[in-house]
């Protein structure tokens, strides 16, 4: 039937035509992007394990729970906890207990160590029963982590977070799961001499966590809660649906020593009344889950008119000064960045850390004097923010993130020049003049924090 009105939005476009509404700033890839595994269970099999684990003087304490899957009538269980050399060092036949490691070998990040980081155990589970024979092997390092009014603590020592958040992302291969790229991606962490990352704004791949045990890099690791961004994110079906994936992502990472903060949220709208029950429930619900790791969300309001951050462990928080508004003025960042972090300081006495700060840059693109867009400009614009950042290091500041580890695919828009430019490598893993800025004062960090351990 023919429109009749003079003027229709629909008539310009074919029938049917839609398109999708993202509230994220990464390209949604479709597809399978991880790898897909069938296995099967006996019987009677250990369904889940869970690890906490403590440091009195030279002894590592673990606690462990292990969980049945089936009926768990006439099972017998042996445990052990193996070292790097596969040698037991404890044991055990309950499926609760408290074991010992006598001169344990700690868990510490990268750069926080001149002897070898990231030392991981095993504990091996082999449970018994007339179905038959299920066997576990569980990766887990002995570490704690703690939070002071002004210090995040890697077993009881000063931990400096300075770091990159990254995305999945890559020519060629978008979101799919690559090796290659996964061990280029680890050896360009190393030679940054950052000591973490942020999985913003999703579980990585367990293959990408797997890394981040074993070569020691910490983790911030965060839900799926990006683009919580309007009231109608906030009703019942929303928060049950929250508390789900809470679930999901503590079960999948909990015994993981490189996780050391969990990340409920990224940028979502806190400033309303009704973010204030949602959130509570979020970061309460987290916490119970796991009381050992921090909980926080990353914020992206300013420190006034926040119904939610009260409930925080620690502050993450993202601050784009001559970028987003005041563009091109990089004067005018040290005192921003030291207004708006001492404002949060004042309302919420809890450590910081910057989890982005960036300018979009593209890749040879020269000028001078500097112009948003050039090489030039980023280097002063995150020199202007580390001057800033020196002069709260060593008060309350726990940590830097620049965004981003490198440029990532975005959906098409005039704000976006062929995806997110503020990389420190290209798409394809070239280092701008960024990662060498970086570089040399990641480096700098580390030297000064490394004698702090040995």
């Amino acid at each position: 039937m023919e429109c009749k009105k003079k003027i229709c939005f629909y008539c310009r476009y074919p029938p049917g035509y839609f398109v999708q509404d993202i509230s994220f700033d990464f390209f949604n890839y479709a597809g399978i992007h991880r790898s897909v595994k069938l296995y099967t269970t006996p019987t009677v099999y250990i369904d889940d394990i869970t690890i906490v684990t403590d440091v009195k003087g030279s002894d590592g304490i673990v606690d462990y729970s292990i969980f049945n899957g089936g009926p768990s009538n006439d099972t017998t269980i042996e445990v052990q906890v193996l070292d790097a050399d596969g040698i037991a060092v404890a044991t055990s036949h309950k499926q609760n207990e408290q074991m010992i490691i006598h001169n344990v070998k700690l868990w510490w990040p990268f750069g926080m160590s001149k002897k070898p980081t990231a030392y991981m155990y095993t504990l091996k589970v082999v449970m018994t029963s007339a179905a038959g024979i299920d066997v576990y092997r569980q990766p887990f390092g002995v570490r704690t982590v703690r939070v002071t009014s002004t210090q995040l603590l890697i077993n009881n020592k000063p931990f400096y977070c300075h770091g990159v958040p990254k995305h999945e992302d890559s020519d060629i291969r978008g979101k799919g799961l690559d090796y290659a790229l996964i061990a280029k991606d680890f050896n360009l962490l190393k030679w940054l001499g950052a000591t973490c990352i942020r999985t913003s704004h999703y579980p990585y791949a367990e293959e990408i966590m797997d890394q981040c045990d074993q070569q020691g890099i910490a983790v911030i690791d965060e839900s799926p809660g990006v683009g919580i961004t309007s009231v109608a994110n906030f009703g019942n079906a929303s928060l049950t649906h929250h508390l789900e994936v809470m679930n999901e992502m503590v079960r999948r990472d909990k015994n993981r020593p490189a996780v050391i903060i969990w990340s409920v949220a990224n940028e979502p709208l806190v400033t309303v009344p009704q973010a204030e029950h949602y959130f509570k429930s979020v970061i309460l619900h987290t916490k119970n889950l796991d009381p050992t790791r921090p909980v926080t969300f990353v914020a992206a309001v300013g420190p006034d008119g926040d119904y939610a951050t009260k409930y925080v462990d620690i502050l993450c928080i993202n601050r784009y000064f001559a970028w987003y508004h005041d563009c091109g003025h990089t004067e005018v960042i040290q005192k921003q960045v030291e207004y708006d972090m001492n404002k949060w300081r004042e309302h919420h006495n809890i450590p910081i850390i910057v989890t982005e700060y960036g300018a979009d840059t593209v890749a040879g693109l020269h000028q001078s004097p500097s112009f948003v867009f050039t090489e030039e400009y980023q280097v002063e614009f995150l020199s202007e923010y580390h001057a800033a950042f020196d002069k709260m290091r060593k008060k309350f500041l726990v940590g830097e993130m620049v965004w981003n580890f490198a440029d990532f695919m975005t959906k098409e828009d005039i704000t976006r020049v062929v995806g997110n430019r503020k990389g420190l490598f290209t798409r394809q893993r070239q280092p701008k003049m960024s990662a060498h800025l970086l570089k040399k004062r990641y480096e700098s960090i580390m030297n000064e924090t490394i004698s702090v351990i040995y």
